[in-house]
């Protein structure tokens, strides 16, 4: 979506990631196990994460002002509507929505799976934000090659520290329904922090023809 791509680039962060590399990550299902059980083995709450979901919380907040905030001062623009089921079975269904600056978000509150630090509300903007800045932004939909790409995408909006959290959040989440789970449910959430090195999108991710990015 390109005003999606163009306000990812807007907002800054670290160095923006092309479209075309985007368009070939690939998750390598070892790493992908590694995440999973590395998320499955973390505490449910650990007072070590809250520095980084402090951060994440506040970057979140300013992300989804921008996001939904009026064109002629700035903001995309975009209509969120917080919704009580599950809204998209498809991204192309998410995209036909975002092409008319409207986004509909499943409330957290309606999950019956709690945060054991966000509030719902948080919970709802960080949806919000990455449907529009890691899935739309990246050209991605919700299998586990394009929740990797989106997760690249939108963790370049947060600052090393927030990062941290906002693995949990998707990478983390994503390997642990994916390749513990095996897709039949999602995770408990947890607000806890992964091994560092998985919340480095730069790390050689895997692309299609074994090509690196530059």
């Amino acid at each position: 979506m390109e005003y999606l791509l163009a306000g990812a680039h807007r907002y800054g962060g670290r160095a923006a990631i092309s479209i075309d590399t985007l368009a070939r990550v690939r998750l390598d299902p070892d790493v992908g196990r590694a995440v999973a059980r590395a998320y499955m083995a973390a505490p449910t709450c650990e007072e070590r994460a809250f520095k980084s979901y402090a951060a994440f919380c506040r970057e979140t907040v300013r992300q989804y002002h921008f996001l939904v905030g009026r064109v002629e001062f700035g903001g995309l623009g975009l209509a969120v509507r917080v919704v009580d089921d599950d809204p998209y079975t498809c991204a192309e269904a998410m995209a036909a929505d975002l092409r008319r600056r409207r986004l509909r978000v499943w409330a957290s509150a309606a999950s019956g799976n709690s945060h054991p630090y966000l509030s719902d509300g948080e919970n709802d903007m960080f949806r919000a934000v990455h449907d529009a800045f890691g899935h739309a932004a990246s050209g991605r939909g919700f299998d586990r090659h394009g929740e990797e790409a989106a997760w690249m995408k939108h963790a370049s909006m947060y600052s090393a520290l927030a990062r941290r959290a906002m693995t949990t959040e998707t990478r983390g989440q994503n390997c642990a329904q994916i390749f513990h789970y095996q897709g039949a449910r999602f995770p408990e959430q947890k607000a806890a922090l992964l091994p560092s090195a998985f919340s480095d999108p730069g790390r050689r991710p895997i692309l299609v023809g074994n090509q690196q990015p530059s």
